[in-house]
């Protein structure tokens, strides 16, 4: 894979080197990684990845996380994004989502922001439809990955046996999703309906429940 930083914020005061660049969205995509990890993934030597890492530390956007080892020894170093460190992934218009939101419920009460929810729905199943219409179940989720991917969900297919792993890094309406719910509702419908019939989805890890990231697990039923 090619750890790109096409879903980092660029903007003032972000990082500008390549190699931190590359780093974040690495430990973003598949933290918590160790140093070592970090410097196969990139093709850099350990020392360089030492001290891109110690820079991003110092930054306040990465953080040390501890893994016990099977056996004895030292703990092991892993890293994982400071709060700063996941703000670099910009959740789109936050404040002023939250705000719009909090709005739509004040002037028409739950039911307005269930209309509202509908209605983004309604579009989005039309956009998915005309963009996930493969006959066969692989590559309709390869295309439904593409267009979040697209979306700014950092989103990707992994086979797991017969399953496949639908994985988003990055959640772009996070700040909207925590303060309505029913997004989350709404996109794991939008799955499902993708996935066509005789097909499971099931959310198994969720950002919302402080995961890491958002899976979902689809399986021929």
């Amino acid at each position: 894979m090619n750890y790109t930083s096409k879903h980092l914020d660029n903007s003032e005061g972000a990082v500008p080197a390549p190699s931190t660049q590359r780093i974040l969205y690495f430990v973003k995509s598949r933290g918590p990684v160790s140093t070592g990890m970090l410097a196969k993934a990139l093709d850099m030597t350990g020392e360089a990845a030492r001290q891109h890492v110690q820079k991003l530390v110092a930054a306040g956007l990465l953080e040390g996380r501890q893994e016990a080892q099977a056996g004895a020894g030292r703990p092991r170093q892993n890293w994982v994004l400071t709060a700063a460190g996941h703000a670099r992934f910009p959740d789109t218009h936050a404040q002023l989502t939250i705000k719009l939101i909090g709005s739509v419920r004040d002037l028409f009460g739950q039911e307005g922001l269930d209309k509202l929810i509908a209605q983004r729905e309604q579009e989005s199943r039309a956009a998915y439809a005309l963009a996930c219409a493969a006959p066969d179940l692989p590559t309709r989720l390869q295309q439904l990955a593409a267009v979040r991917d697209d979306e700014g969900y950092m989103a990707r297919l992994e086979a797991d046996g017969d399953d496949w792993l639908l994985i988003e890094d990055h959640c772009p309406i996070c700040a909207a999703a925590r303060t309505c719910q029913g997004f989350c509702r709404s996109e794991l419908q939008l799955f499902q309906e993708v996935a066509g019939p005789g097909v499971s989805v099931v959310r198994e890890q969720h950002m919302l429940a402080d995961a890491l990231r958002c899976v979902y697990r689809i399986r021929a039923v």
